[in-house]
């Protein structure tokens, strides 16, 4: 862990460039130095099927989902979520400018009895 997904209404297919945003939520992750390289996962899952507030075809949404191990102090989450947010405002800059765009993000810990992972990119990372 940690898992980013991205999930955005596919109306913003050639408004956005998810896989830029992708990359770039990635870098600030791991420029965090909070978690380690080969547990960061960032993934953009496109919503078909949306229906959002006053149902404009305009509106559109990003919603972020950061799904960390336990072992961060409150202070820790809040300055990763608060970079993590920032890259995205920034990335997605044009679309906050206009009336029908949100932006979201929430961080889950997840609990360490109910999880359970075989990872074969750590020990080529460590050099083991």
């Amino acid at each position: 862990m940690p898992h980013l997904t991205v999930e955005y209404s596919a109306n913003l297919e050639g408004r956005a460039d998810i896989g830029a945003l992708c990359d770039r939520l990635l870098k600030t992750v791991l420029e965090t130095d909070l978690f380690e390289v080969g547990a960061v996962r960032v993934r953009a899952l496109r919503a078909d099927h949306f229906a959002i507030a006053d149902q404009l075809p305009e509106n559109a949404f990003v919603d972020l989902n950061f799904r960390i191990g336990k072992g961060r102090s409150a202070e820790e989450k809040k300055r990763a979520g608060e970079a993590i947010l920032c890259t995205a405002a920034e990335v997605l800059a044009p679309l906050l400018a206009a009336p029908h765009f949100a932006l979201s993000l929430e961080i889950r810990e997840i609990d360490p009895d109910l999880s359970w992972k075989k990872n074969a990119i750590h020990p080529r990372l460590r050099g083991q």
